[in-house]
């Protein structure tokens, strides 16, 4: 995928998913998410909206989800100790992790993020 700069997290395909403008420019981009946050982006589609409606965004969204490599997870696990009181959730520190070791862009409207380096954060 020639052109990547975007990954984007839960939080962003949650929003992609209900239609907010600020989100929608990054449907036209050429992004990333990570397994991780698509399986988590799954589970909230499926608990708000149902199995076929988390089907769908499944299958619309699988062909820009990228596998993490393990020393990526344990970063992120690293990462997530050293901010433990910021509260991020493992799933976003793995995308955010992955962002940075890959020189994409973090796409997230997680509060968490706002003033961390690399992150292209958008409010709801």
């Amino acid at each position: 995928m020639v052109g990547l700069n975007k990954c984007l997290d839960t939080y962003a395909l949650i929003e992609i998913a209900k239609g907010n403008i600020k989100f929608k420019q990054y449907t036209k981009l050429n992004f990333v998410t990570t397994d991780l946050n698509l399986a988590e982006f799954y589970n909230v589609t499926l608990r708000e909206e149902g199995l076929e409606n988390a089907n769908l965004w499944f299958k619309k969204l699988e062909p820009y989800s990228v596998p993490v490599d393990k020393l990526i997870l344990i970063e992120a696990v690293i990462f997530r100790r050293k901010n433990i009181k910021k509260n991020i959730s493992f799933f976003d520190a793995v995308g955010y992790i992955f962002s940075i070791k890959n020189g994409y862009a973090f796409v997230t409207g997680d509060k968490e993020f706002e003033n961390l380096q690399n992150v292209e954060f958008i409010k709801k």
